[in-house]
């Protein structure tokens, strides 16, 4: 039984699957489109939500460090990620290089992961952006949503978030149209989206108190008491008392805001999809990276030096910094450059979702049914389908801060596994030819492993609980029918396909 469970899929029959008519993608996107499309759903929630939060609850000021403490971790990932997309050029992203490097269960692992990451990742900037939409259109032209159309927050504690859902199930057309039009869609948004960072920190450099920045690392205070289960499991762990800002607080803030890097990984879920992903890949994910620490840097340091962090809005920290300051038109563009950005957020995420479920089914982990692509436009509709519907249900009910913790987990481990995978596939596989190679190997991976692991700790333990749970019905759902219908099975194990035989494994 042993054997089946690490059971790998050569990197040759991961490539020869590709090819297939039924189940292939069509090769449509450029450097520049992975780099749009990087950029597209990193620049979101991070800037537009979180900033405030964190700032104001958890490190003051040095939230700039937290940006830098995730993008770092973020940096050593992208390194692992760069060399495995531009080698194994296959959709599915983690899920791919862990069946051809560590095996089979690894690889169902880190898939069903990865499905949770992108589904509740879907839904939560799904219910951001409803937010941002509502108050934009009941301050702007005076439109009001019903409170049970507006989300559980808006009816008394019940509710359905319409708009959420609705935006869901229109970026789920465009993604069953086509790569390219999705592409296009997102150039446009990212544009937009662009130029209001870029006078957001322009603007507001100069409004810029620095009193605002004293102290720059608050003092470290005591949480208020509570369930300990809120606590990051490594003061749990260690015995330390529950406390945020401080030299702790910038990480426990890291852990938070890492959220506002997730995008760069979904590059990968595209290498199938790119027309020469040897040479693009690496430049979509470490480009799209570099571009967003650098920004996110500069509005967490404009918005903290314009309004203090303890009197920073959670909800829109951006546009009260301007109106806090007299510049309420700025405010207005703000908002509304939320509302157009969130949505490629969304968009992205939920094509991750659906090229690493397409994998799977391809593989035989999840049914086989879903592996067809569309006969005119290449794209995998039926996964699509049935996952955007799912989700823009789901997002009517979406705890915004309580899934965002579950998505930086479920990320977090996705970058651990594919540290590892870099390793065993440079000593199982050293022939394969690699047109971007990870530096310093092994020690960029076990550094990112390090650096990743630290970053889950500092999530509190009820995450974990959380997290545990998901996985566990994994497990089950991979031995009650992943193991037996994978194409790796050997043929008293499960009836094979007829359109092909079962792949082999790796020497």
């Amino acid at each position: 039984m042993s054997s089946t469970l690490f059971r790998t899929k050569k990197v040759e029959q991961s490539i020869q699957d590709t090819e297939e008519p039924e189940h292939a993608l069509r090769r449509s996107l450029s450097a520049l489109d992975l780099t749009v499309f990087g950029v597209g759903v990193i620049i979101g929630t991070g800037i537009f939500v979180l900033t405030g939060a964190v700032a104001r609850d958890t490190a003051g000021p040095a939230v700039s460090l937290s940006f830098v403490v995730a993008g770092v971790v973020c940096a050593l990932a992208a390194l692992c990620y760069a060399e495995f997309a531009s080698t194994v050029p296959v959709a599915g992203s983690a899920y791919t290089f862990s069946y051809a490097s560590i095996g089979e269960l690894a690889a169902w692992t880190i898939g069903w992961d990865l499905v949770l990451e992108f589904a509740l990742g879907t839904a939560v900037v799904a219910v951001g952006w409803s937010g941002y939409f509502r108050s934009f259109l009941a301050n702007n032209i005076g439109w009001h949503i019903p409170a049970q159309l507006g989300g559980r927050d808006g009816a008394g504690g019940f509710g359905f978030d319409i708009c959420a859902a609705v935006l869901v199930l229109v970026l789920t057309s465009i993604l069953v149209l086509g790569m390219k039009l999705s592409a296009r869609v997102t150039q446009v948004v990212v544009a937009i989206k662009l130029i209001v960072v870029l006078i957001v920190i322009i603007a507001g450099a100069f409004i810029v108190n620095s009193a605002n920045y004293d102290p720059f690392v608050p003092p470290s205070e005591p949480t208020p008491s509570g369930s300990s289960l809120k606590a990051p499991l490594i003061q749990l762990m260690f015995g330390w008392a529950p406390s945020n800002f401080g030299v702790l607080g910038v990480f426990t803030g890291a852990s938070i805001v890492f959220f506002a890097f997730i995008g760069f990984d979904v590059v990968a879920t595209a290498a199938e999809e790119t027309r020469n992903p040897q040479r693009d890949m690496p430049r979509g994910i470490i480009g799209s990276l570099f571009i967003c620490t650098v920004l996110y840097v500069a509005v967490s340091i404009v918005v903290t030096g314009m309004q203090k962090y303890r009197k920073l809005s959670v909800e829109a920290p951006l546009a009260e910094a301007f109106k806090s300051t007299g510049h309420p038109w700025y405010a207005g563009l703000i908002s509304f450059g939320a509302t157009i950005g969130l949505i490629t957020v969304c968009m992205i995420l939920l094509l991750g979702q659906t090229r690493v479920f397409f994998a799977m089914s391809r593989d035989g982990l999840l049914p086989r049914f879903f592996s067809r692509t569309h006969p005119r436009f290449r794209t995998p509709y039926r996964p699509t389908i049935l996952l955007g519907v799912i989700i823009a249900i789901v997002s009517g009910f979406t705890s915004l801060r309580t899934l965002g913790e579950l998505v930086n987990i479920g990320t977090l481990f996705a970058f651990i596994v594919v540290a590892i995978s870099v390793i065993i596939l440079r000593r199982t596989r050293p022939d394969l030819h690699r047109a971007f190679r990870t530096p310093w190997v092994p020690v960029i991976p076990i550094v990112s492993v390090c650096a990743s692991l630290w970053l889950m700790l500092n999530l509190p333990a009820e995450t974990w609980i959380r997290f545990a749970i998901w996985m566990a019905i994994g497990f089950v759902v991979y031995f009650l029918y992943g193991r037996s219908h994978s194409r790796l099975a050997p043929r008293e194990e499960t009836t094979p396909d007829t359109a092909r035989p079962p792949g082999g494994t790796a020497g």
